[in-house]
């Protein structure tokens, strides 16, 4: 048995590696291709998004590349008579079956770490490269546009020359800590200190507008704004979809005591009022507020809730897919791989990921409980048991 067993890993390794190269390969490709074109990353900082751009690529292209490595094992080799002459030698389809499925239940461990790892460090590395590259991305859009903006900050130029930008108008809007700023000058030029994580904007000759007070500057000027204000790049960290698993099992925990206390806080607050006889309070503005902020709560748990069983069912679906793509190929008993594969990546395409979508979409809102997320596994491990059972009888 173990010569089979060699024999089985090693024909399913060479398919899958093969497959598992060439399409990561692509989705690599069109990864760093929509990055740079949303974010204009320079050709200089796209080598650095790969590494962050690889976990995402491999947590899509390992399910589908295994799926296609075992439909073409097995239909290879039922339509070669392999299967056929190892049950006349009282061999069941299972001994040929178990050594696929126990390396899709590996891969799927894997798969659960790469939608782990693709959603936390990948996403936030890319966001990191970009924001690092502000000050090549400003130049290049000023040079072809004449400006350049952010959420929280915008130039204006009349040209670039080199490094220089001639008759700059920067503005910058207020926050919390720190007042509105419009500066104009004769010409600027932008710097980046990664290590301060602030960029430099040196200006010379020119007024600067703080909530109306104005102020001339005959010499030189600096205004630093902080990176992540200047790049337009999103920060989306706290999203439950880019935090690690372990940051998402701790917040559970501390969201379900923020949700308790607001609550209490409203409860006690319409008692009084109720008391109080001023009922007019319970359909006031502060009441909708506390509300709402509940509202926010509540919507928060339920996606924080929903992320663990996401990920671990798209890892799951490695197992799911091996579990109904080789006896399917088997039950056909023809070396034709792909007719095999579309049999069963069509349903799953058609049927999984609908369902896979409709038990994220509804957890979220807190209409079904997030365990729906497993609905797809669920129902192609029925359909994978039936096509097992026929491979075994027949």
């Amino acid at each position: 048995m173990r010569i089979l067993t060699r024999y089985v890993l090693v024909e399913l390794a060479k398919v899958f590696l093969v497959a598992l190269g060439a399409l990561t390969l692509m989705m690599i490709l069109v990864g760093v291709v929509r990055e740079a074109t949303m974010q204009n990353v320079p050709l200089s900082q796209i080598l650095r998004l790969i590494p962050y751009i690889l976990p995402d690529a491999l947590r899509i292209a390992i399910p589908v590349t295994l799926l296609l490595a075992v439909t073409s094992m097995y239909g290879r080799m039922s339509g070669s008579n392999e299967v056929v002459a190892a049950k006349a030698l009282g061999i069941s389809p299972m001994n040929l079956l178990w050594p696929s499925l126990v390396a899709a239940f590996l891969l799927s461990l894997i798969t659960v770490w790469l939608n782990d790892i693709a959603v936390s460090w990948g996403r936030n590395g890319a966001r990191r490269v970009v924001v690092e590259a502000v000050e090549e991305i400003a130049y290049s859009r000023l040079r072809a546009q004449k400006s350049y903006s952010s959420p929280d900050f915008a130039i204006n130029v009349k040209r670039v020359d080199g490094q220089k930008l001639i008759s700059p108008t920067i503005t910058i809007q207020a926050r919390e800590n720190s007042p509105a700023v419009t500066v104009m000058a004769e010409e600027a030029e932008l710097q980046t200190d990664r290590a301060a994580g602030v960029l430099k904007v040196t200006l010379w000759n020119g007024t600067a507008d703080i909530e109306g007070i104005t102020v001339e500057f005959p010499d030189q000027y600096e205004q630093v704004i902080p990176l992540r204000r200047a790049s337009r790049a999103k920060n989306l960290s706290e999203l439950p979809s880019w935090m690690a698993l372990r940051e998402i099992y701790q917040e559970v925990g501390q969201q379900e005591e923020i949700i308790k206390t607001l609550e209490q806080e409203q409860a006690a607050w319409a008692s009084v009022q109720m008391l109080s006889g001023d009922f007019d309070a319970l359909a006031s503005e502060q009441w909708d507020h506390r509300h709402r902020e509940l509202g926010f709560a509540r919507s928060r748990l339920y996606r924080l809730q929903t992320e663990p069983h996401r990920r671990w069912s798209a890892g799951f679906s490695c197992l799911c897919f091996v579990w109904v793509g080789a006896p399917m190929a088997i039950r056909r008993g023809r070396s034709d791989f792909l007719t095999s594969f579309f049999l069963c990546f069509l349903p799953i395409l058609v049927v999984y990921y609908p369902l896979l979508m409709y038990g994220i979409d509804g957890s979220k809102s807190g209409t079904i409980p997030p365990q729906a997320v497993w609905f797809g596994n669920l129902l192609l491990a029925g359909w994978g048991a039936w096509l097992l059972r026929k491979v075994v009888r027949y």
